[in-house]
Parts: structure tokens; sequence; C-alpha cells
């Protein structure tokens, strides 16, 4: 995707375990609220049309095989159960 699934969260990428502390609210950066909006959208804006992409191929490799159409004398493998032929109330 380009970016850290950390990253497109939280704006950034830990360098170390440091990087994952909870900063004390007089450390952190303040900022105008539609500038911070805009900063949050970003990567969301970027992330976005490549998880599409990456869905549609994902999507259209699983259901290549989906609708084949069979036709008389065709083989074909069957795997039946046996809990489909036991009579209701009674599992082996």
């Amino acid at each position: 995707m380009g970016l850290s699934p950390f990253k497109v969260v939280y704006e950034i990428d830990p360098l170390g375990p440091l990087d994952l502390t909870i900063r004390p609210l007089d450390q952190k950066t303040s900022a105008n609220t539609q500038t911070r909006v805009e900063e949050i959208k970003k990567p969301h804006v970027q992330v976005k049309p490549r998880i599409e992409k990456s869905t549609l191929s994902y999507r259209t490799h699983r259901n290549k095989h989906k609708n084949v159409v069979f036709q008389p004398r065709d083989l074909v493998w069957i795997h039946l159960r046996k809990e489909i032929f036991l009579p209701k109330g009674r599992a082996n």
C-alpha cells in the first residue's frame, strides 16, 4: 500500500518502543482544527484507491472458477460429510 497501517491510523511510523508511549498533554502539538482534519484525511485518501484496487484483484482471482457451468457427463468431485446423513439429535 505504500504506507504502514500504523501510519495510516496514527500518522507516524514508530522508530522504536518509545515512539509508542503516550505523550503528556503539554508536549503534544496543537494545531488548527481544520488543518488537523486535513492531516488525518490525507493518508486515508492516499490509501483508499490502493485498497480498492487490491480488493478487486483479490476478488477477480478468488472468483475465477466460481461460475463454472457443468455439462452432462462432466466428472466432478463430491465430498459428503457423514453429519448430513445422521438423524437429528444423534452425533458420533
